[in-house]
């Protein structure tokens, strides 16, 4: 089982690279170098740069760590869309739904998200690292409540986004 979760972490980071080389060029499109002025373009350039090293040294405590930043503010950048700028009278289409929006904002957050959760299952589960959260430490807790931690937490992700859709 880890094994398929490292594996399926590799197959999960792939997309996000793919997916973020397609948002960033539509974003160079429209934008050239003006992208660098916004915290999305940023965030997601830290996300293909911290995609492309997990490729090449997963596990290393550097490369976990910067997944892990590279999560949170992904994370950050999906929740300032769908809570501060949509009701802020932006366009839930616009910003979550198409153009760059629907890989920055929707689809390289919730990929990173998962692959960062099955990168951290499987570093906790090879002993490699402890945490960072309690929902991680399988060695603590059975591996009933670990999946059920993971798809609760994906889910809640993935209701956010299709609630914001239907609003």
């Amino acid at each position: 089982m880890i094994g398929s979760n490292a594996e399926t972490a590799a197959v999960v980071t792939v997309l996000v690279i793919f997916f973020e080389c397609i948002g960033l060029r539509i974003s160079i499109a429209g934008r050239k170098w003006g992208i660098l002025a916004y915290y999305t373009q940023l965030s997601n350039l830290i996300a293909l740069v911290s995609s492309l090293l997990y490729l090449v040294a997963a596990g290393t405590k550097a490369v976990t760590l910067l997944r892990f930043l590279t999560v949170s503010v992904l994370t950050m950048t999906f929740l300032i869309t769908v809570f501060v700028l949509v009701p802020m009278g932006g366009s839930a289409k616009k910003l979550l739904f198409s153009g760059n929006g629907l890989y920055h904002h929707v689809i390289c957050p919730i990929l990173s998200v998962g692959s960062y959760f099955l990168t951290m299952v499987t570093l906790n589960g090879l002993r490699k690292y402890d945490g960072p959260y309690p929902f991680f430490r399988v060695h603590r807790q059975s591996g009933l409540a670990t999946v059920i931690w993971l798809l609760v937490l994906l889910t809640v992700i993935g209701s956010i986004s299709t609630a914001l859709y239907f609003a």
